[in-house]
């Protein structure tokens, strides 16, 4: 499968939680995963705070795009996946958080964990015991080992195997 472009993973975990939590009352709120739509794009822009051209990523058809929103309230979009499905394991492209789930006056956290065990579910639902694979940037190996179970492959390749796949997925999704 060719990739335009290797994205190197910066996104930091910053909670495991059984959802997301509001930072400031600390309340949680149970989330849906959909498929990214056309529409979605729109709200998608450098202009509203995202970093990435999600245009890009929907318009690849070797990828998989979804969102993140919290259960009633689905055009607010909290993170973002890419992902694309290999041949034995499913390869994590790309994921960001909404610009007010990023920093330190972010509203929700645990959003990117979320985002991760998604991408694990979707590895056991296609026959991959849970195998998850990314790129991470250098200076985030260490805390993607400790956060995520995740080891460390060789250059930049992070792989997420069965058992801490599995803890994310029951975790996050308790179908």
């Amino acid at each position: 499968m060719r990739r335009t472009k290797n994205i190197f993973q910066d996104f930091e975990i910053d909670l495991l939680t059984n959802s997301i939590r509001n930072t400031i009352s600390g309340d949680s709120f149970q989330t849906e995963m959909f498929q990214l739509s056309k529409d979605d794009l729109k709200q998608l822009t450098k202009k509203n705070g995202w970093l990435f051209n999600w245009k890009i990523e929907y318009a690849d058809n070797e990828k998989e795009v979804y969102k993140l929103t919290i259960v009633n309230n689905p055009t607010i979009i909290q993170g973002l996946l890419s992902v694309s499905v290999e041949s034995d394991h499913i390869f994590m492209n790309l994921i960001e958080s909404a610009p007010f789930n990023i920093g330190k006056n972010k509203i929700y956290e645990g959003v990117a964990g979320n985002l991760v065990a998604y991408a694990c579910k979707i590895s056991f639902q296609k026959g991959f015991d849970g195998f998850v694979a990314f790129d991470a940037k250098t200076k985030l190996i260490r805390h993607y080992e400790r956060t995520l179970g995740a080891y460390h492959f060789g250059g930049q390749r992070m792989i997420i195997p069965t058992q801490p796949a599995r803890i994310l997925v029951e975790k996050y999704f308790k179908t």
